[in-house]
């Protein structure tokens, strides 16, 4: 088991890791404020329970494996670069057909199916990034004590307390994110040009993943 000074600097780290912006802030940030409030939490949501897929990856050493293989992580790289293009082209062709906080939909909340949608998305996005899997691999066992019992119950238990802080920090910047609805549902025109922002984002975040080693 995990004790309570593994527990602190586990998660002291971790929490500055999730704090410090990178692609996954950005997307949460994006949909935020591109979708809403609930949309950026949900979105926020699905990111941190794909870290679930890296623990398990992690503790059946699989991670292992795609880290020795580059052509597996070549494709895998390619085929998450490829699905954040996708969405990028999707938020472009239907920039500005959704209103945050009013329209049809009230009280900030979308339709179960779109809630659904958006967390599939934000699931998904997490769960095929190469380098999440590669991260997990090489920080999880740095916080594992050996003398303290299984390996593999620990990496479990760390990956667990990473996906929990990873909900809490990414549902916030969600909630957060999305207090602008409002304004933009005054400026319609500003919140085309934020969903047009969203699809450069995560164009942008697709190609870097593609052509960065």
């Amino acid at each position: 088991m995990l004790t309570t000074a593994q527990i602190l600097a586990f998660l002291l780290t971790a929490v500055m890791l999730t704090a410090t912006p990178g692609p996954d802030n950005l997307m949460v940030l994006s949909v935020g404020m591109s979708k809403g409030r609930r949309a950026g939490i949900v979105f926020g949501l699905g990111c941190a329970l794909g870290c679930l897929s890296h623990t398990v990856l992690a503790v059946i050493g699989v991670g292992a494996i795609l880290a020795a293989s580059p052509m597996a992580f070549t494709a895998l790289k390619w085929a998450g670069g490829a699905y954040l293009i996708w969405l990028g082209i999707q938020a472009l062709r239907h920039a500005g057909a959704v209103r945050i906080d009013g329209g049809r939909n009230t009280n900030n909340q979308a339709p179960a199916e779109s809630l659904h949608r958006t967390f599939s998305k934000g699931l998904v996005a997490n769960v095929i990034n190469p380098k999440v899997v590669l991260f997990f691999l090489s920080f999880l066992p740095q916080f594992v004590d050996v003398s303290r019992g299984s390996m593999e119950l620990q990496l479990g238990l760390l990956g667990l307390l990473f996906t929990a802080q990873a909900a809490v920090l990414f549902g916030l910047l969600g909630y957060f994110s999305g207090t602008v609805g409002g304004w933009i549902n005054r400026k319609p025109q500003v919140g085309k040009w934020l969903d047009r922002l969203a699809g450069m984002v995560f164009i942008t975040l697709g190609v870097r993943m593609i052509v960065v080693r």
